[in-house]
């Protein structure tokens, strides 16, 4: 019952943008979808999807290292992550503020606040270069899935 409040649709909203791999991808039509206007939506998913961020980028390095001591499938699954991430970070690498900036504007699979916080950890980029990149991207991300959500003519009619 909590969820179908207006409450419940925020909170439901925020988690779900905080979600590695939905993200504010899929918290945007969500929200939308159950009936939240499009600036809350928006504003709720950026704030629930830039959270996570600081602490990616500090302590992911410690948690992969702990989680490689542990046992050889958990050290597996780290060469994965760190695989996919670095196989991903060749325009941040080039580019550092713009290319983390455009890695997380452009809503595509495998694309995101949690992927570009694991390029930065990864690359060593300091927070205060990786958090406003990753903002901003954050920001340029929400438009296009606003659009996407609503339709070009849709958000001109707004």
């Amino acid at each position: 019952m909590f969820l179908n409040t207006f409450i419940g649709k925020i909170i439901s909203t925020f988690i779900i943008s905080m979600v590695p791999i939905i993200e504010l991808r899929g918290a945007i039509p969500f929200g939308v979808a159950n009936g939240l206007p499009l600036l809350l939506v928006c504003f709720i998913s950026i704030i629930g999807n830039i959270i996570p961020v600081p602490f990616v980028i500090l302590f992911i390095r410690r948690i992969f290292e702990w989680l490689r001591a542990k046992n050889e499938k958990l050290n597996n699954l780290v060469l994965r992550f760190e695989e996919r991430a670095m196989n991903k970070s060749k325009l941040v690498q080039r580019y550092t503020f713009w290319g983390l900036f455009l890695f997380v504007a452009i809503p595509l699979p495998g694309t995101g606040a949690w992927t570009g916080s694991l390029i930065a950890a990864m690359l060593e980029i300091r927070l205060k270069i990786a958090i406003p990149a990753i903002l901003l991207g954050l920001f340029c991300a929400s438009i296009i899935m606003s659009c996407v959500t609503y339709g070009v003519s849709a958000l001109l009619f707004f």
